[in-house]
């Protein structure tokens, strides 16, 4: 045994000699993973199962038993039939939305939380402050003076009516803030500005590079906020412009179970609702399998003070 175990073994008390306090803490520890799983493994578990039921076996069957591959392509297809595939349609709108309103966004975010945080001119605590001020209002306040503001300049039903409000992101400014603030040290700017980079090229040439783990960081919640977005693209692009969270309230209208008006060729079942709803989260779900290195990064950047 090395002398690092021994040292260790030393400061870690023995279970038998934990007290009640730690018991309890322990205990509440379990509890609260407990609740967790329960209330948001379980749901997306069933919805798993779920979609490789048949209607007759979603309600017959109990709610954990496996369904079958056959169930599930014909649940499959049903989706891909629903007025010609327009659920695709749907995912490239929100794809197009979202994306467009990402690269307005890091365009306008990075170098406005660079210039709040390193920046000295005139009205910069103030900017900071509205800042601040605009993240605490909540989205849905902001719905109708948006709605009114697009509907002036003739936007409503045009991409841009969705591109442009999603693009408007306070919160990446402030997290781009405390990132420069933080993380980045203000000598080596000096340095480069003693070489002779003015301020764009200082920012372009080592503030930029430096700040990839909060790009990634906040591109990724700014997409994950545009993909998820509902009210909004609800009222200002429907129909075939909706993106694919709008079409999803369409797909449940069509389900007789919610609506029992809807009858014929156009209504689909619950099976086939729930593969719909599995398919419009596997994008931000691969993203985020394959950024959250640097989600890590970004998250933990601002930790220090250098």
């Amino acid at each position: 045994m090395s002398a690092t175990d021994t040292v260790e073994r030393t400061r870690r008390p023995a279970r038998h000699e934990l007290g009640p306090a730690a018991w309890l803490g322990r205990a509440f520890a379990v509890l609260v993973t407990v609740f967790f799983v329960v209330f948001f493994v379980v749901p997306i578990l069933w919805l798993l199962i779920a979609s490789g039921k048949s209607p007759h076996d979603l309600i017959t069957t109990g709610p954990f038993t496996p369904g079958t591959a056959g169930d599930l392509v014909a649940n499959w297809d049903a989706l891909v039939r629903f007025q010609d595939g327009i659920v695709f349609r749907w995912l490239g709108n929100s794809a197009y939305y979202s994306l467009a309103a990402l690269a307005i966004t890091l365009v306008t975010t990075i170098p406005a939380g660079y210039a709040l945080a390193l920046g000295d001119f005139r009205g910069r605590k103030v900017l900071l402050t509205t800042t601040l001020v605009v993240m605490l209002i909540p989205n849905t306040a902001l719905v109708l003076p948006i709605f009114l503001e697009l509907s002036a300049a003739n936007l409503i039903g045009t991409p841009l009516a969705a591109i442009l409000p999603f693009s408007f992101y306070p919160f990446g400014v402030y997290l781009t803030y405390i990132y420069f603030s933080t993380s980045v040290p203000r000598d080596l700017l000096d340095a480069a500005r003693i070489d002779g980079c003015g301020e764009v090229a200082v920012f372009l040439r080592i503030g930029l590079p430096l700040a990839l783990p909060v790009i990634a960081l906040v591109g990724f919640f700014s997409f994950v906020a545009n993909w998820n977005n509902f009210f909004l693209p609800f009222l200002t692009v429907p129909g075939q412009a909706a993106p694919v969270q709008v079409g999803l309230t369409e797909l449940l209208s069509s389900v007789p179970a919610f609506n029992p008006t809807a009858a014929g060729v156009t209504s689909i079942e619950l099976p086939t609702l729930a593969v719909a709803t599995l398919l419009s989260i596997t994008p931000v779900l691969l993203i985020f399998l394959f950024s959250q290195r640097f989600l890590v990064a970004g998250l933990t950047a601002g930790g220090t003070k250098e």
